[in-house]
């Protein structure tokens, strides 16, 4: 399986099951931070909107940097 193959299955996932891929990407953001230092906080939440944009389910408007 290539990376579009798997790329498009998540894509799928998330058509099928937004809420639940929308609850894993919030706690895998959420264990990163935990781990890191604070000052990557906002880069965490960008890879968070960034995924949340290729499955197609939109960026968080609340965004610390789209303040």
């Amino acid at each position: 399986m290539g990376f579009d193959d798997a790329l498009n299955k998540a894509k799928g996932l998330a058509n099928d099951n937004p809420d639940k891929v929308e609850q894993g990407i919030d706690a895998a953001a959420e264990q990163i931070k935990q781990r890191t230092p604070d000052n990557v906080d906002q880069q965490v939440d960008a890879g968070a909107d960034a995924a949340r944009d290729h499955l197609g389910l939109g960026g968080d408007d609340n965004n610390e940097q789209n303040k």
